[in-house]
């Protein structure tokens, strides 16, 4: 089942526990190696199988999809076992695209640790349909969802709020330093790209959740402005000179009628780090009273203590009624020693 309009997931995803991705990224660091928690913390690395649920949730819940891509940095997560054993019958292909693909004219920038960088490179994905909505690797569906979730009348659908950029700078700069440095956020990356785009008013604030996108305005954009999209993508680890691209998108779009904003909130944000069972009791009763959520973010589940994540898995798996074969895990393991 796909629509007239075809609606493809990209989907971004590394795994920084495999030996491979800890010796690439080593003589890179350099002087970043005394700079922890939001350039090159673990954290922003590890993965303790999302993929899977993130998959999962796009299969199970919206079979519409006409392709899914995975970019990754010469790794896979060796879904087939996973897909055959839950999805017999998926119709959908999934495809690895390699950051050499998206990087294609600038291999000299590689490798990358920097989500800010790949994202901003995401729209050069060969073959990618117009319109595409794109998932970090720890988000998923809960709930059934319809094309008009993502796209109404052929504009992209904005989930997040409005905020006002003065107010928001002004306590940028009064944030206290950490390690002699101010941290660099996602707050951070959004207002720069109302700077980028010359906006001094508001700027739109994303949420944690998949972001339908139309890949035209980027290459609009970015052919105009080739020296903003060298910039973006030219940091190996986040720079706070960076803006988020997606944030740059909504704008962009507001500005030209490609966008509607969704009054709802529908994320179901989970941040299970330093919480007991009773957190994911809560989050899971939250989830069953209100039937507009249907998207869900998992923060750092590296972080959380093995018996919360394990009742925190154990959830999603009867929720997209799945299993999560133990040898794939071992093959992926194996395969990149």
């Amino acid at each position: 089942m796909q629509t007239e309009t075809p609606i493809d997931v990209v989907i971004s995803w590394v795994d920084g526990k495999q030996p491979a991705h800890k010796r690439k990224i080593i003589p890179y660091l350099g002087h970043f190696l005394s700079i922890h928690e939001e350039i090159n913390a673990p954290t922003r690395f590890n993965s303790e199988g999302e993929i899977f649920f993130c998959v999962a949730s796009i299969l199970k819940y919206a079979p519409f999809v006409r392709k899914i891509f995975i970019v990754t940095d010469d790794q896979n997560p060796n879904l087939t076992d996973f897909i055959n054993q839950n999805f017999p019958e998926n119709k959908i292909p999934i495809e690895i695209v390699d950051h050499t693909i998206i990087f294609s004219g600038y291999e000299d920038l590689l490798p990358t640790f920097n989500s800010l960088s790949i994202e901003t490179c995401l729209y050069r994905i060969p073959d990618l349909s117009e319109n595409f909505v794109y998932f970090n690797d720890d988000f998923f569906l809960m709930r059934p969802i319809q094309p008009s979730d993502w796209f109404k009348d052929n504009k992209a659908v904005a989930y997040g709020t409005w905020r006002n950029v003065f107010f928001d700078n002004l306590l940028r700069k009064f944030r206290l330093k950490k390690k002699g440095r101010k941290p660099f956020g996602f707050k951070d990356s959004m207002l720069n790209a109302a700077k980028a785009l010359g906006i001094k008013s508001s700027y739109f604030s994303i949420r944690h959740t998949p972001l339908p996108l139309k890949r035209s305005i980027f290459e609009k954009y970015f052919f105009q402005h080739s020296g903003i999209f060298v910039m973006n993508i030219s940091h190996k680890f986040r720079n706070k000179n960076q803006f988020n691209p997606q944030a740059l998108f909504y704008l962009s779009a507001f500005k030209s009628g490609d966008c509607v904003q969704e009054s709802k909130n529908k994320l179901l944000f989970i941040k299970p780090a330093r919480k007991g069972k009773k957190y994911i009791d809560r989050k899971r009763r939250k989830f069953e009273k209100n039937e507009h959520i249907l998207f869900g973010c998992i923060e750092s589940a590296d972080m959380t203590k093995k018996d919360v994540r394990n009742k925190l898995f154990d959830w999603l798996k009867s929720l997209l009624n799945i299993e999560i074969p133990k040898k794939t895990c071992k093959k992926s393991i194996e395969r990149n020693r």
